[in-house]
């Protein structure tokens, strides 16, 4: 059975965001040779990728760019590759390549990934998305930066 991943950056009193909604505190302006060896090995794998819609609109107004192939060439490639998979009822459509968008009950749809074969699943950033499947005990592993 697949397993259900967190991927987070938070800060020690809980936050995703600071109070302007950016998370640029995460990463500002260091260069981590360390860090971007572990996001690139982890960038090889096939893990799907799990978003909320804000999230989700956040990766794909980066990652699809020239901006992301400068910045991170081997993650930007991964990123636009790897399947993902939306949770929104308000999203019209996902235009981000090998993007599904789920817009019903999103603990059914995760039980229901969780059973089938395949890579273990990755949920990134999509605090909301996280709030809902650690309430249903759906997540497996946590890994919080």
């Amino acid at each position: 059975m697949r397993k259900l991943v967190v991927f987070n950056h938070v800060s020690l009193d809980g936050y995703f965001v600071d109070l302007t909604g950016s998370m640029s505190w995460a990463k500002a302006g260091t260069k981590d040779a360390e860090w971007n060896a572990f996001v690139a090995e982890n960038a090889k794998g096939d893990s799907p990728l799990l978003f909320g819609r804000v999230t989700y609109e956040l990766m794909a107004s980066f990652w699809p760019t020239p901006m992301a192939d400068q910045h991170d060439p081997i993650v930007a490639e991964r990123m636009n590759k790897l399947e993902k998979v939306v949770f929104s009822r308000t999203l019209g459509k996902a235009s981000w390549s090998n993007t599904r968008l789920v817009k019903g009950d999103m603990v059914a749809e995760i039980r229901k990934m969780k059973k089938d074969l395949g890579e273990d699943m990755v949920i990134l950033g999509s605090g909301s998305v996280v709030s809902q499947l650690a309430q249903e005990g759906l997540i497996d592993i946590y890994r919080w930066w």
